[in-house]
């Protein structure tokens, strides 16, 4: 089969490794990897290596001052001194070794899917690694070190003068990419993530719409926890088309952190596999509606590495490259493999079974459309003609 999208991907992502009991866990892109072999969805030509990303094109984005602190740190036997004022050392970014190379890699990994799609070679194009979403210009954050969506934006608007609309449904505000371009209106920025009353990072309140000329170009919509799938659907499908078709970009860019699911350890959200068959879908049909197909797509959040991350991000790829699954047993042979080495029991279909409904859901639900109600005020939406 002749598919249009490709996959960037090595077994090297997993050299962004802090420890063995950190819940950044790069195994789940391993996981995911054979997923898909194992349903069949990858050949050899869907695949592509990353590449390392060069100092300038972290620049674009990151303090040169930042790159080479974190170099120096990766190549010293113990931490520097000033590893905390750079966002290093701490409980969610510990320090490790070669830790720019590894982080260089993803970024790389990123630019090489928007390489691939905007110089016509695919329309469509997958980094799983990335989607480290919160590192700022010149600190680390939220286990992220460079911020590979930012770059990789900053890289369009710089190499193709591209307008972008970057759609993250990360559980957890992308807020390093809203602050990134925050004043600016070639760059909507559009965010659906728990409430940041209860989760990192805070922030992400429908009061963060942007600056200056970029007013109305950062769209929150914080989500009360326990919030399902119906809720969550129901806000993600009434807003993106009109914000498409407001803002009519030339690229789309999209972070998908499978932590909204009701397994993730770390959030509060109540949704199922059911939404990340949902949220690629629309994100594939906006992308050739308005953008002559251009969809780039990276990973995220997702620290149920077992149940959650591999089913999702091969939904994902299924809907990119256009080999639909429908809901059935996993494959025998990657249960097989990975089940002896998961202290969890394995899911046996790629869906879930219904889980039993939130008490609050009418409650949440409605609190849920006011949000979105108030988030669209000042957004560059447009209503169907």
């Amino acid at each position: 089969m002749s598919r249009n999208a490709r996959l960037i991907y090595s077994p090297d992502y997993t050299q962004y490794y802090f420890h063995d009991e950190h819940p950044f866990n790069q195994r789940r892109l391993l996981l995911t990897h054979d997923l898909m072999s194992a349903y069949g969805l990858l050949t050899e030509a869907d695949l592509l290596p990353p590449r390392m990303a060069t100092d300038d094109e972290l620049a674009l984005v990151h303090d040169p001052r930042y790159i080479e602190f974190v170099r120096q740190q990766g190549h010293s036997s113990q931490e520097l001194p000033a590893a905390a004022s750079y966002g290093l050392g701490t409980e969610d970014v510990p320090c490790f070794p070669q830790m720019h190379e590894a982080a260089a890699l993803i970024v790389g990994g990123t630019l090489q899917a928007v390489d691939a799609v905007m110089k016509g070679q695919a329309a469509h194009a997958f980094n799983p690694a990335g989607g480290l979403h919160h590192a700022f210009r010149g600190r680390a954050s939220g286990f992220c070190i460079y911020n590979d969506c930012s770059v990789a934006i900053a890289y369009m608007r710089k190499q193709w003068n591209a307008r972008v609309l970057y759609i993250d449904t990360d559980a957890h505000h992308g807020d390093g990419v809203q602050w990134a371009f925050y004043d600016d209106p070639e760059v909507l920025t559009v965010s659906l993530h728990e409430t940041g009353k209860y989760l990192f990072p805070g922030t992400g309140n429908l009061t963060e719409r942007g600056d200056g000329s970029g007013y109305g170009y950062s769209v929150n919509v914080p989500l009360d926890p326990f919030t399902e799938d119906d809720s969550f659907l129901h806000i993600y499908q009434e807003l993106l088309p009109k914000l498409a078709r407001g803002f009519k970009p030339d690229v789309i860019l999209t972070q998908n952190g499978c932590d909204a699911h009701t397994f993730d350890p770390l959030t509060h959200l109540s949704c199922s596999m059911k939404i990340y068959q949902e949220i690629p879908r629309l994100a594939h049909q906006l992308a050739h509606q308005y953008c002559g197909g251009k969809w780039i797509a990276v990973g995220g959040g997702g620290y149920d590495i077992w149940r959650v991350v591999p089913r999702a991000w091969t939904l994902l790829w299924s809907e990119m490259s256009d080999q639909p699954l429908t809901d059935g047993p996993l494959p025998e042979q990657w249960l097989t493999q990975w089940q002896p080495l998961s202290e969890e029991k394995l899911p046996d279909r790629l869906f879930d079974t219904a889980f039993p409904p939130m008490p609050r859901r009418i409650e949440i639900s409605e609190k849920n459309r006011i949000t979105l109600e108030r988030a669209m005020m000042h957004a560059p939406v447009a209503e169907e003609s």
